[in-house]
């Protein structure tokens, strides 16, 4: 496969996974797929990170995403382990 080829497929995958998270997040659903709110809603985002609040904001953010994925995580590899033993 050529390297334009490869650098295309990264990027479609990282654009889709993008895309999988306003799904995640239930804004889909929310607002019955309305792109332009979702846009708007971007747009905010971005206009927040560009600000004073840039700092807060992250912190928030980001610590509310690492909580949501964490609740949904299956149990991790040491979580089995510990279990495997439990059962012994």
């Amino acid at each position: 496969m050529r390297s334009w080829q490869v650098e295309r497929r990264k990027r479609t995958r990282h654009l889709i996974e993008l895309g999988g998270l306003v799904v995640k997040a239930g804004i889909v659903d929310l607002i019955g797929d309305n792109r332009a709110i979702i846009y708007g809603a971007m747009i905010w985002i971005a206009e927040k990170l560009n600000s004073e609040d840039r700092e807060r904001a992250r912190k928030l953010w980001a610590g509310m995403g690492k909580e949501a994925f964490a609740a949904e995580r299956p149990a991790d590899a040491h979580d089995r382990t510990q279990l495997r033993q439990d059962r012994a």
